[in-house]
This record gives C-alpha cells, sequence and structure tokens, in this order.
C-alpha cells in the first residue's frame, strides 16, 4: 500500500466542535490546521482574540490526531498482512491471524482504559472520605545529624560522568565488567504516542485552554497532563517555607544527604506510587493546581509524578519557556514526529530573548572563584588528572575575568557594549589556549557546580557551628542556587556565534559608599532567536504559533524560521467575528478644560496634565455604563496618578461614580480584585440613593502586565477599554537599539524592509488589539475603544492599527464632541436592546 493511500484528507466539518454552526473563520482555521499537520508543515495562525481561537486550534489538532490513531492502526494492521503473504499460508489461516492481531491491539487499549478508569473510581471515593478524613502530616526525616557523620567523599565528582576521557580499551574493559541486561529487560520498556505540546505564556492562559477543552467531547477521553516547575507543584510545604531555590532545595533532598529524603517522593524501586499517580492524572484533564490538589491526596510529588505521565499523554499542556532545550531534557520531552502548539505567541521572541539574556555581577563571579579554588585546594590530591586540568582552566579563566573587571571599573566608564570575541580578547594571553567549548561540557556533564557549592555549604556549617554569629550568614546560603551555575550559563553564552549577541557592561552599586562598593554588572544579551529554536523546528512534525496579533508574520519569518523551506511554510488569518457596529473606536485629542492631551514620558509628573486626565475620567465614568478598564503604560505612571488624585480627593469623587479598583503587582492578588471587579458591577448598591449614582467599576490597570494578557472582560465587566498614552517600548534603551540594528541588517540581508524590530508600529498594534480582544469576547460583544492621546490623531499612527480596529476610527476634535459620540454608541445599544 502506497504512503498516499494513508494520507489524511482535510475534513469539511469538525463534528466535535461544541457549537454548531461554528464561525466560517473558525471552520476555516480548524481546516487549515489540520492540513498543516498533515503537511507537516511550520504556520503561523493569526486569529483575534475573542473569535474562539483556542477552541478550534484544539478542535483542529485533536481531530487530527484521532484520524492519525487510525491511520497508525489501519497502518499496522496492512503491515501485518503484507507480512503473512509471504508465508503462503491458507485463507483462513491468514483471517485467523488477522483477527487476533486485531484483537491484540484492541487488548492494548481496553487494558489502558480499564486502568484510568479504575483511578477515576478511585479518585471519587477519595472525594466522598476527604470531609471526613484528617489527613496526618507525614513525618519527615529532618533529623538534625552530626557534621561528621558526612564524608567528604560525597563532595567528589563522579567518575563515571567522565567516561569520555577514558580510552577505548579501558572504555571495553569496564563494559565487560558491568552487568549485563537480561535479553527480555526491554519488554517493559513504557509506550509513548503521537502527542500535542500545547503550550502558551502563563499557567492561568493555560487553565482558560483546559477551560476550553472540557466544552468538547475529547474531555472525556483524551489523555491529559499538564507541566510546570517546581514553584508551581512542590507540595513539601516544609521546604516552601524556607524560601530560597526550590529546584537546589529539591534536589539537595533527592540526594538523600543525611539520610534526608523528601516524603513525597517514592524510592526509585517502588514504582507502583509513582504509575498510581500517572493513572490519576491521565484519567481526566487537569490544570496545575488540580495536580497539586491530586499530589497531596496521593502523597506523591506532583512535579515528578506529572513527567512520568508524559509518554502515555496525547496531550501535554506547559508554559512555552518549558520548551527550551534544558528544560526538555530536564522532563524527558521528546519532541521527535510530534506536533507543537504555541498558542498567545505574539511573545515568542521576546520570551526566547528573555530566558538568554543573561545576567552576572563581580560579586557572584568572586563567590564562585573563591569557592573554585577552596574546593581544588582541598581535593587536588584525590582529583583525576581531568577533573584537575578542566578545574584549573576554569580558575584561570574567571581570574582573568575578575582582573578585566577591577580594570574597568579603574578605568571610570559607565558602560560599554561589545561582542563576545572582543571581551574574551580583553582577557589577556594567558586564556588564549583555553578552549571554553571543553570547559563548558566539564561544566554540564560533571554537575560539578552542586559538589562545589555543596562543600562551601559545610565549611559555613561548620564555621557557624563555632560561632554563632556567623549563623545567619550560613543561614541565608541553604537552598541558594549555586554561584556557579550563573558563571556556566554566561560561559555558555559566550560560545554563541559573536552576531548572534552582545556583552554588556555596567557600574552598580553605590558610588557614595565609596569606590570599594563598586561592582560591574555583565550581562550577556541575546540578538538572535532562531538557532535556540531550530531544534523545535527540526525535531516536531508540525509547529504551529499562533496568536491574536501575529502581524507583522514576516518578523517571526526573518527571525524564527529563517531556514524553512518556502514549501514548508505557511500562514492564516482573519478578521474578528463581531459586526463593525459592536466596537467604537474613538480619538480623545483634548480634555474637559480645552487642554490637549498628550502623555509623553517627560510630562508625566506634571500634575496639570495628570489633573487633566482625572477629569477626563471622571466625565467618562458618568457616562459609561458598568465596567471600565483603563490602561497606563507603566506601574511608575500608575502610582503616580493613585497617589496625586489621592491628594487632590479626585479619587473619592471618582469612586463615588464607579467602585475603583487598581492592577496588584503581587500576582497572588490578582485573582482576588478581578473577583471583587465582577462583584462590584454585577451587586447593586443597597441604598437607592447610592445605586442611583455609582454605576459600575472601574479598573485602573497596565499594558503588558498581569491583567493585559490571558484574562477576559466580557460583557459588562468592559463596555470600554481606555488606553492612557501610546504603548510605545523604550526606544532609548540601549540594549533595544542594538536589537533593532541587528535586525534592520538581518531584515536588509533577507531583502525585506529595513524595519527594525519590535518599532512603534509593532508595538502599538499588539498592545491595542490585545486590550479591546481582552474586552470582546463573542459575537454579540460590544465595547467602545477609546484612545487618549493626541497622537492617535495622526494618520500615521492610526494606519498602524489593525483593520478591524481601525476602519472607522473617530477623531473628536473637542471633549464634547467625544461626550457626544460616546453617548450615541451607548444609547444605540440601549435601544437595540443589547445594553
Amino acid at each position: 500500500m502506497s504512503s498516499s493511500d494513508l494520507s489524511l484528507k482535510t475534513p469539511d466539518e469538525f463534528p466535535t466542535f461544541p457549537y454548531s454552526p461554528p464561525y466560517a473563520i473558525q471552520l476555516d482555521l480548524m481546516r487549515h490546521l489540520y492540513a498543516a499537520i498533515e503537511s507537516r508543515k511550520v504556520t503561523i495562525i493569526e486569529s483575534p482574540t475573542g473569535t474562539g481561537k483556542t477552541l478550534s486550534l484544539l478542535c483542529g489538532a485533536m481531530t487530527w490526531l484521532m484520524d492519525e490513531k487510525q491511520r497508525a492502526k489501519k497502518g499496522q494492521l496492512d503491515a501485518f498482512q503484507e507480512s503473512l503473504k509471504g508465508d503462503n499460508d491458507p485463507d483462513w489461516v491468514v483471517e485467523q491471524s488477522l483477527a487476533s492481531f486485531r484483537r491484540e491491539m484492541e487488548a492494548v487499549e481496553t487494558e489502558f482504559e480499564e486502568r484510568l478508569a479504575k483511578a477515576r473510581k478511585k479518585e471519587e471515593q477519595m472525594r466522598k472520605m476527604e470531609k471526613a478524613r484528617v489527613t496526618k502530616r507525614q513525618k519527615t526525616a529532618h533529623e538534625k545529624q552530626e557534621l561528621d557523620d558526612e564524608d567528604d567523599d560525597y563532595f567528589l565528582p563522579d567518575e563515571d560522568e567522565m567516561e569520555d576521557n577514558i580510552s577505548p580499551e579501558v572504555r571495553e574493559l569496564m563494559k565487560h565488567r558491568k552487568p549485563h541486561r537480561r535479553p527480555n529487560d526491554d519488554k517493559d520498556e513504557e509506550p509513548t504516542c503521537t502527542k500535542i505540546y500545547y503550550a502558551s505564556r502563563t499557567h492561568t492562559q493555560l487553565s482558560q485552554t483546559l477551560t476550553e477543552l472540557r466544552k468538547t467531547s475529547y474531555a472525556s477521553h483524551i489523555r491529559c497532563v499538564p507541566l510546570g516547575s517546581r514553584k508551581n507543584l512542590c507540595i513539601n510545604e516544609d521546604v516552601r517555607k524556607k524560601g530560597g531555590d526550590l529546584d537546589e532545595a529539591c534536589r539537595e533532598l533527592m540526594s538523600e544527604k543525611k539520610g534526608k529524603r523528601c516524603p513525597y517522593m517514592p524510592p526509585a524501586d517502588e514504582e507502583t506510587q509513582m504509575l498510581d499517580f500517572r493513572d490519576h492524572t491521565l484519567a481526566e484533564p487537569r490544570d496545575i493546581e488540580d495536580l497539586v490538589v491530586l499530589g497531596k491526596n496521593l502523597k506523591t510529588c506532583p512535579y515528578y509524578g506529572s513527567r512520568k505521565a508524559i509518554k502515555q499523554a496525547e496531550l501535554v499542556t506547559l508554559p512555552y519557556n518549558l520548551l527550551h532545550k534544558n528544560a526538555r531534557e530536564a522532563l524527558g520531552i521528546d519532541l521527535t514526529d510530534q506536533i507543537v502548539v504555541i498558542d498567545e505567541a505574539h511573545n515568542i521572541i521576546d520570551t526566547i530573548l528573555s530566558y538568554h539574556t543573561l545576567p552576572l555581577s563581580s560579586n557572584t563571579l568572586q563567590t564562585s572563584l573563591t569557592q573554585l579554588t577552596i574546593y581544588l585546594t582541598r581535593f587536588r590530591a584525590r582529583l583525576n588528572s581531568q577533573h584537575s586540568l578542566h578545574l584549573r582552566r576554569l580558575v584561570g579563566f574567571l581570574g582573568a575575568i575578575s582582573k578585566y573587571c577591577a580594570s574597568w571599573l579603574e578605568q571610570g566608564k559607565k558602560d560599554e557594549m561589545m561582542n563576545p570575541a572582543q571581551f574574551v580578547g580583553g582577557l589577556g594571553a594567558k586564556v588564549e589556549g583555553v578552549n571554553l567549548l571543553e570547559v563548558v561540557k566539564y561544566l554540564r556533564e560533571s554537575k560539578i557546580a552542586r559538589k562545589i557549592s555543596g562543600y562551601s555549604d559545610k565549611m559555613a556549617e561548620k564555621a557557624a557551628a563555632k560561632d554563632p554569629s556567623k549563623a545567619s550568614t550560613y543561614s541565608s546560603r541553604r537552598g541558594v542556587t549555586p554561584p556557579l551555575h550563573a558563571v556556566e550559563a554566561f560561559l555558555v553564552a559566550l560560545t554563541n556565534p559573536d552576531e548572534d549577541g552582545r556583552i554588556f557592561l555596567s557600574r552598580t552599586g553605590n558610588l557614595a559608599e565609596g569606590k570599594d562598593k563598586e561592582t560591574v554588572g555583565l550581562k550577556y544579551q541575546l540578538l538572535n532567536p532562531g538557532p535556540q529554536f531550530q531544534d523545535v523546528v527540526e525535531q516536531a512534525r508540525a509547529v504551529v504559533l499562533a496568536g491574536g496579533t501575529m502581524s507583522p508574520i514576516s518578523e517571526f519569518r526573518s527571525q524564527l524560521f529563517g531556514t524553512v523551506p518556502a514549501d514548508r511554510f505557511s500562514t492564516f488569518a482573519c478578521g474578528h467575528v463581531i459586526p463593525p457596529s459592536h466596537l467604537q473606536t474613538l480619538v480623545m485629542s483634548r480634555g474637559p478644560r480645552g487642554g490637549e492631551v498628550q502623555f509623553k514620558f517627560a510630562s508625566r509628573g506634571d500634575k496639570e496634565v495628570l489633573g487633566e486626565l482625572g477629569q477626563t475620567l471622571f466625565n467618562l465614568a458618568n457616562l459609561i455604563p458598568d465596567g471600565m478598564v483603563v490602561f497606563f503604560p507603566s506601574y511608575a505612571f500608575l502610582g503616580q496618578v493613585k497617589k496625586l488624585w489621592q491628594e487632590t480627593g479626585l479619587l473619592t469623587k471618582l469612586g463615588a461614580k464607579k467602585a475603583v479598583f487598581f492592577e496588584p503587582q503581587e500576582s497572588g492578588d490578582v485573582e482576588k480584585v478581578l473577583r471583587d471587579y465582577a462583584a462590584a458591577i454585577k451587586t447593586k448598591p443597597a441604598d437607592a440613593a447610592q445605586a442611583a449614582k455609582r454605576r459600575g467599576a472601574i479598573l485602573l490597570a497596565v499594558v503588558g502586565a498581569k491583567l493585559s494578557e490571558g484574562l477576559n472582560f466580557t460583557d459588562d465587566l468592559a463596555r470600554a477599554v481606555v488606553i492612557v498614552g501610546l504603548p510605545f517600548a523604550n526606544l532609548g534603551s540601549v540594549e533595544l537599539k542594538e536589537r533593532m540594528n541587528y535586525v534592520t541588517a538581518l531584515e536588509k540581508q533577507q531583502g525585506g524592509p529595513a524595519r527594525g524590530t519590535k518599532d512603534a508600529g509593532t508595538e502599538l498594534y499588539e498592545n491595542l488589539c490585545m486590550k479591546v480582544c481582552r474586552a470582546i469576547r463573542h459575537q454579540n460583544d460590544w465595547a467602545s475603544l477609546i484612545l487618549l492621546d493626541s497622537r492617535y490623531a495622526s494618520a500615521r499612527i492610526r494606519g498602524k492599527l489593525p483593520g478591524w480596529i481601525g476602519k472607522n476610527v473617530l477623531v473628536a476634535q473637542t471633549f464634547g464632541e467625544a461626550v457626544k459620540e460616546l453617548g450615541a454608541f451607548y444609547r444605540n445599544k440601549r435601544s437595540n436592546g443589547v445594553a
């Protein structure tokens, strides 16, 4: 049978889509996605938020996955049937063999489904018992032991991690000395399956993805697992209370140092507990919070337990920073021939660049150098020649960087930028012969950083035991990321091609306290995200980048997919589902006092400007029904506004019209603010007089912060979105200028426009599109978008707006005209019965 006989035809309908019929753009999106996955494409999909993008992505991808399962079965059956042809058996024998093979295939699925059903039943019993059960706190093995019980041998590097330095003859001899594997050892190898890795920027966005999945029929049988960091999944309260680096604290317990072990992590030879957790995880779709609850109920670590479920999962949800190569290797993720869908992908380039922007202070450098020197002195006689050689090279290289930083401070420079080759070249002749790639490989494979940090902690603990005054210093070191890790990351960055990144040096510390208090801040900034994403593109069957604001698509094409052949690359874009009459876009150039409103950075501290802004919002609050969300350019600007309005009493006046809420700076407070904001809109004051005066609520938020992405203000929660000023990037930043220079050169090289990256137009397009899409969530929703800055009246700026937003922009020449237009819009909605 030819491969074309097994190719999947793109369906005309998607019966699993929960709303019938789907909008035309939803159907087009699902068909495009299905075809892209089948054709092994890299595709970029732009569908405004509120158009059912996430639901369409899930249904399109899951439909292909289910069809692929049937194709795989048919392929296996056809291959088995083909293998029988050479046996010349009678037809009845062939038919019996085929029937037996079918039963075996069905038995595998049946057995797995029975396990999941059993897990669901057990969990239901657990829920029923939960109310009557008092969960006793499990004891942890944290008993204090004498320091001398721990042998220094623990801090020596593991020799088997350095086998690359052993001669082939010796390696062959060692192979024969190792116990042989039995022929059937691999028979219980856990099977894997084709899966969809569905990534988004935050766990909040992924939780919303799960909400959409539960609307479909797939929720009843899809095997799904959410992945997260230890910060999200650790249930060991003793470890969490200590603060510090959770990753390091967890690894310390995993090492069983001093006889300690996390009570939620079963020993390696007791696999049943982990398998039980795996089955419970896969029994029904869960988000991160559900996984934490499950871990507590089963007294099993959700972080390691979720990793156990990856192989048999069909849908894996994860924040897209976990797609980074190091994170994938740590989690055991293999993308080979799998589908990668990245939702809310407009931030993917910035996320990659941020992940690889690596700071290193001269203080951290010096601490690492001191720890290295002490370690090498203590264990010099016990280290083999390879370890000793690499550590001496590392000491020499770090010493050269330290001297360079000291010399740079003496030169009186404020800051400086250079490429990696210039930086390494400035370290002097002593490091010219050091092969940095070998040093980096050694650090990565030997994991020596933890050994060195552990020995340093032991010495500090001993010192604290002898001198109680040093106890606080020792305590502050526990659970902290080894400083050598920051050094290692910086050295890895230095091995990147020179054109891909820059080194920035700056003065830090307090000069007023004396020159000896000043330090040097080193920072590697990645300019080229492409190579960091290339292995994802090369390994995966299909890569899908989806978002509400993916334009200009050429930016992703040139920076992430420059090596992808034209016949493997595709795009899809659509408008919004709402009729044009449901969105009013209004530019306000003047305030109620007649003055021009323009919120440039230099004028944000002007009390007169802030007063005009306050009066404008006060008047708008009289006019706009229910919820009103106002976005400010930064937390600093919002803080200035809040302080002045409190002093002048304007905040009290505004509160009399609408309940006032501010975006919190702590993520943990977001849910409460949103809950209280929604309650203030839906609940009318008991006092009739107050109810007549106060209508709804106003939420003052920040562009690009927690409330501007991944959260929905549907229907009454936002009948107006107000944008204060132009949400541009800080074009004065030296780092951003260098990045723009890089991208401009790249686009010239590729024959495209020399536009730079994240220019004013791109930034404006993304921010405005996201804000208004947060307010308009379905076909019958409606809202006003009020652009509060006279610069929006410029045709050049308005030309940057997405077509469905900027098509019917009204530019009000006076405040009175703006009020008239807004009043007409809201009266129209009331008269048509939609308000």
